[in-house]
Protein backbone atom coordinates (compact mmCIF):
# COMPACT_ATOMS: atom_id res chain seq x y z
CA UNK A 1 0.00 0.00 0.00
CA UNK A 2 3.17 2.16 0.68
CA UNK A 3 4.31 1.88 -2.82
CA UNK A 4 1.30 1.86 -4.35
CA UNK A 5 0.69 5.93 -2.28
CA UNK A 6 3.78 6.73 -3.50
CA UNK A 7 3.53 6.34 -7.12
CA UNK A 8 0.28 7.99 -6.68
CA UNK A 9 1.78 10.86 -5.20
CA UNK A 10 5.00 10.72 -7.56
CA UNK A 11 2.93 10.19 -10.91
CA UNK A 12 -0.12 12.80 -10.18
CA UNK A 13 -0.26 15.63 -7.84
CA UNK A 14 -3.02 14.66 -5.77
CA UNK A 15 -2.27 15.38 -2.06
CA UNK A 16 -2.23 11.18 -1.51
CA UNK A 17 1.12 11.96 0.68
CA UNK A 18 -1.88 12.85 3.30
CA UNK A 19 -3.19 9.65 3.64
CA UNK A 20 0.05 8.66 5.18
CA UNK A 21 3.79 9.11 5.80
CA UNK A 22 5.30 7.65 2.71
CA UNK A 23 8.60 6.93 3.44
CA UNK A 24 11.84 8.56 0.68
CA UNK A 25 13.32 5.24 -0.12
CA UNK A 26 9.73 4.12 -1.10
CA UNK A 27 9.96 6.25 -4.46
CA UNK A 28 12.50 4.11 -5.55
CA UNK A 29 9.89 0.92 -6.07
CA UNK A 30 7.14 2.78 -7.53
CA UNK A 31 7.49 2.41 -11.87
CA UNK A 32 5.96 -0.98 -11.76
CA UNK A 33 2.93 0.92 -10.00
CA UNK A 34 3.09 3.41 -12.64
CA UNK A 35 0.27 1.44 -14.76
CA UNK A 36 -1.92 1.29 -12.07
CA UNK A 37 -2.13 5.60 -11.80
CA UNK A 38 -2.76 5.40 -15.37
CA UNK A 39 -5.84 3.67 -14.35
CA UNK A 40 -6.60 6.81 -12.02
CA UNK A 41 -5.45 9.44 -14.98
CA UNK A 42 -7.26 7.70 -18.09
CA UNK A 43 -10.40 7.35 -15.48
CA UNK A 44 -10.50 10.95 -15.08
CA UNK A 45 -10.13 12.51 -18.27
CA UNK A 46 -12.77 9.79 -19.39
CA UNK A 47 -15.20 11.34 -17.21
CA UNK A 48 -14.82 14.62 -17.86
CA UNK A 49 -14.74 13.84 -21.58
CA UNK A 50 -18.30 12.32 -21.24
CA UNK A 51 -19.78 14.62 -18.75
CA UNK A 52 -18.38 17.71 -21.08
CA UNK A 53 -19.97 15.94 -24.30
CA UNK A 54 -23.63 16.12 -22.37
CA UNK A 55 -23.17 19.99 -23.04
CA UNK A 56 -20.42 21.18 -25.35
CA UNK A 57 -19.53 20.29 -29.09
CA UNK A 58 -17.00 16.54 -29.25
CA UNK A 59 -13.46 18.46 -29.68
CA UNK A 60 -14.24 20.86 -26.80
CA UNK A 61 -15.00 17.86 -24.48
CA UNK A 62 -11.87 16.14 -25.85
CA UNK A 63 -9.50 18.99 -25.47
CA UNK A 64 -11.07 19.68 -21.76
CA UNK A 65 -10.34 15.91 -20.95
CA UNK A 66 -6.88 16.70 -22.28
CA UNK A 67 -6.47 19.52 -19.97
CA UNK A 68 -7.59 17.14 -16.95
CA UNK A 69 -4.73 15.19 -17.23
CA UNK A 70 -1.84 17.67 -17.68
CA UNK A 71 -3.43 19.04 -14.76
CA UNK A 72 -3.86 15.77 -12.48
CA UNK A 73 0.13 14.99 -13.48
CA UNK A 74 1.52 18.08 -13.78
CA UNK A 75 2.66 18.15 -17.68
CA UNK A 76 5.50 15.86 -15.59
CA UNK A 77 5.41 13.46 -18.77
CA UNK A 78 5.11 16.00 -21.28
CA UNK A 79 8.22 18.14 -19.63
CA UNK A 80 9.71 14.84 -20.11
CA UNK A 81 9.08 14.78 -23.93
CA UNK A 82 9.92 18.81 -24.66
CA UNK A 83 13.59 17.85 -22.86
CA UNK A 84 13.96 14.44 -24.87
CA UNK A 85 13.01 16.60 -27.80
CA UNK A 86 15.54 19.25 -27.40
CA UNK A 87 18.52 17.05 -26.13
CA UNK A 88 18.62 14.25 -28.92
CA UNK A 89 17.12 17.19 -31.54
CA UNK A 90 20.00 19.60 -30.55
CA UNK A 91 22.28 17.50 -28.79
CA UNK A 92 24.02 15.93 -32.12
CA UNK A 93 26.16 12.59 -31.30
CA UNK A 94 27.59 14.24 -27.82
CA UNK A 95 26.02 12.41 -24.74
CA UNK A 96 27.66 14.55 -22.38
CA UNK A 97 25.82 17.73 -23.94
CA UNK A 98 22.74 15.69 -24.72
CA UNK A 99 22.59 15.01 -21.11
CA UNK A 100 23.18 18.76 -20.12
CA UNK A 101 20.53 19.44 -22.37
CA UNK A 102 17.86 17.58 -21.18
CA UNK A 103 18.65 18.55 -17.57
CA UNK A 104 18.48 22.61 -18.81
CA UNK A 105 14.46 24.04 -17.70
CA UNK A 106 14.43 25.95 -20.24
CA UNK A 107 12.67 24.96 -23.38
CA UNK A 108 13.58 25.15 -27.30
CA UNK A 109 12.75 24.85 -30.53
CA UNK A 110 12.39 21.14 -30.57
CA UNK A 111 10.66 20.44 -27.52
CA UNK A 112 8.14 23.48 -28.65
CA UNK A 113 7.65 21.26 -31.80
CA UNK A 114 7.93 18.35 -30.16
CA UNK A 115 4.51 19.20 -28.19
CA UNK A 116 2.74 20.61 -30.69
CA UNK A 117 2.67 17.60 -32.96
CA UNK A 118 2.29 15.11 -30.12
CA UNK A 119 -0.89 16.86 -28.78
CA UNK A 120 -1.90 18.20 -32.69
CA UNK A 121 -1.56 14.06 -33.34
CA UNK A 122 -2.96 12.66 -30.08
CA UNK A 123 -6.29 15.41 -30.35
CA UNK A 124 -6.10 14.09 -34.21
CA UNK A 125 -6.42 10.76 -33.27
CA UNK A 126 -9.22 10.48 -30.48
CA UNK A 127 -11.63 13.23 -32.10
CA UNK A 128 -11.36 10.69 -35.52
CA UNK A 129 -13.49 8.39 -33.00
CA UNK A 130 -16.75 8.72 -31.89
CA UNK A 131 -16.99 9.93 -28.17
CA UNK A 132 -18.18 6.54 -26.98
CA UNK A 133 -15.03 4.87 -29.04
CA UNK A 134 -12.73 7.91 -28.00
CA UNK A 135 -13.20 6.93 -24.15
CA UNK A 136 -12.71 3.51 -24.22
CA UNK A 137 -8.99 4.02 -26.22
CA UNK A 138 -7.97 6.64 -23.91
CA UNK A 139 -8.84 4.03 -21.18
CA UNK A 140 -6.58 1.40 -22.48
CA UNK A 141 -3.93 3.66 -24.10
CA UNK A 142 -2.74 5.67 -20.64
CA UNK A 143 -2.35 2.20 -18.59
CA UNK A 144 -0.99 0.24 -21.52
CA UNK A 145 1.56 2.41 -22.55
CA UNK A 146 2.78 2.80 -19.07
CA UNK A 147 3.12 -0.68 -18.71
CA UNK A 148 5.18 -0.97 -21.69
CA UNK A 149 7.32 2.14 -20.76
CA UNK A 150 8.13 0.94 -17.25
CA UNK A 151 10.03 -1.68 -18.53
CA UNK A 152 12.80 0.80 -19.50
CA UNK A 153 14.40 0.34 -15.26
CA UNK A 154 14.72 -3.36 -16.39
CA UNK A 155 16.12 -2.84 -19.60
CA UNK A 156 19.06 0.14 -19.46
CA UNK A 157 20.96 1.50 -16.68
CA UNK A 158 20.48 4.81 -15.49
CA UNK A 159 22.56 7.15 -17.83
CA UNK A 160 23.62 9.67 -14.41
CA UNK A 161 24.33 9.10 -11.01
CA UNK A 162 21.67 10.27 -8.14
CA UNK A 163 23.31 13.23 -7.40
CA UNK A 164 23.00 14.59 -11.02
CA UNK A 165 19.38 13.54 -11.19
CA UNK A 166 16.45 15.80 -10.90
CA UNK A 167 14.41 14.18 -8.19
CA UNK A 168 17.80 13.02 -6.44
CA UNK A 169 16.93 9.60 -6.70
CA UNK A 170 17.53 6.29 -8.58
CA UNK A 171 14.56 4.12 -9.78
CA UNK A 172 15.51 0.25 -8.24
CA UNK A 173 15.17 -2.53 -10.74
CA UNK A 174 11.69 -4.13 -10.68
CA UNK A 175 11.78 -7.64 -9.12
CA UNK A 176 9.66 -10.18 -10.76
CA UNK A 177 7.07 -9.81 -8.86
CA UNK A 178 7.09 -6.38 -9.83
CA UNK A 179 6.80 -7.07 -13.46
CA UNK A 180 3.85 -9.32 -13.26
CA UNK A 181 2.49 -6.90 -11.25
CA UNK A 182 3.15 -4.16 -14.16
CA UNK A 183 2.32 -6.43 -17.09
CA UNK A 184 -0.94 -7.36 -15.33
CA UNK A 185 -1.78 -3.42 -14.51
CA UNK A 186 -1.49 -2.79 -18.06
CA UNK A 187 -2.82 -5.74 -19.43
CA UNK A 188 -6.07 -5.43 -17.37
CA UNK A 189 -7.17 -2.30 -19.07
CA UNK A 190 -7.88 -4.56 -22.25
CA UNK A 191 -11.24 -5.14 -21.07
CA UNK A 192 -11.92 -1.90 -22.16
CA UNK A 193 -11.78 -2.86 -25.91
CA UNK A 194 -14.41 -3.07 -27.74
CA UNK A 195 -13.54 -5.83 -29.98
CA UNK A 196 -11.47 -8.32 -30.24
CA UNK A 197 -9.62 -7.07 -33.22
CA UNK A 198 -8.31 -4.31 -31.59
CA UNK A 199 -6.28 -6.90 -29.98
CA UNK A 200 -3.83 -6.16 -32.75
CA UNK A 201 -3.10 -3.10 -31.67
CA UNK A 202 -1.77 -4.06 -28.23
CA UNK A 203 1.54 -5.06 -29.27
CA UNK A 204 2.49 -1.71 -31.02
CA UNK A 205 3.12 0.11 -27.96
CA UNK A 206 5.86 -2.64 -26.41
CA UNK A 207 7.46 -2.80 -29.61
CA UNK A 208 7.83 1.05 -29.91
CA UNK A 209 9.04 1.12 -26.21
CA UNK A 210 11.54 -1.53 -27.27
CA UNK A 211 12.77 0.79 -30.16
CA UNK A 212 13.00 3.56 -27.90
CA UNK A 213 15.08 1.90 -25.21
CA UNK A 214 17.34 0.64 -28.48
CA UNK A 215 17.73 4.95 -29.36
CA UNK A 216 18.25 5.51 -26.08
CA UNK A 217 21.25 2.78 -25.16
CA UNK A 218 22.92 4.13 -28.77
CA UNK A 219 22.93 7.61 -27.75
CA UNK A 220 23.37 8.21 -23.88
CA UNK A 221 23.92 3.95 -22.92
CA UNK A 222 20.87 4.49 -20.40
CA UNK A 223 17.67 6.02 -19.29
CA UNK A 224 16.72 9.52 -17.53
CA UNK A 225 13.77 10.08 -15.89
CA UNK A 226 12.63 12.16 -19.23
CA UNK A 227 13.42 9.18 -20.83
CA UNK A 228 10.03 7.38 -18.67
CA UNK A 229 8.02 10.56 -19.63
CA UNK A 230 9.16 10.52 -23.24
CA UNK A 231 8.76 7.07 -23.77
CA UNK A 232 4.75 6.91 -22.31
CA UNK A 233 3.66 9.30 -24.13
CA UNK A 234 5.35 8.33 -27.79
CA UNK A 235 4.50 4.29 -26.83
CA UNK A 236 0.78 5.76 -26.56
CA UNK A 237 0.69 7.56 -29.45
CA UNK A 238 1.80 4.41 -30.98
CA UNK A 239 -1.20 2.57 -29.78
CA UNK A 240 -3.93 5.12 -30.81
CA UNK A 241 -1.86 5.01 -34.47
CA UNK A 242 -2.75 1.56 -34.50
CA UNK A 243 -6.18 1.65 -32.66
CA UNK A 244 -7.54 3.66 -34.97
CA UNK A 245 -5.84 2.13 -38.12
CA UNK A 246 -7.54 -0.97 -37.31
CA UNK A 247 -10.49 0.60 -36.60
CA UNK A 248 -10.24 1.30 -40.39
CA UNK A 249 -10.09 -2.13 -41.61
Amino acid sequence: MVRILAALTFFTRLPFWRLLDIPADAYRNIVAYWPLTGWLTAGVGVFVLYAASLYLPPAVALLLAMASRLVLTGCLHEDGLADCCDAFGGGAKDRTRILAIMKDSRIGSYGVIGLLFYFALYFALLHSLPIEAAGMAMLVADPLAKGAASQIINALPYARTAAESKSHMVYSRMSRREILLSFAAALASLVWLPSPIYLLAVPVPYLASLLLFRFYKQKIQGYTGDCCGATFLLSELAFLLAYVGVGQW
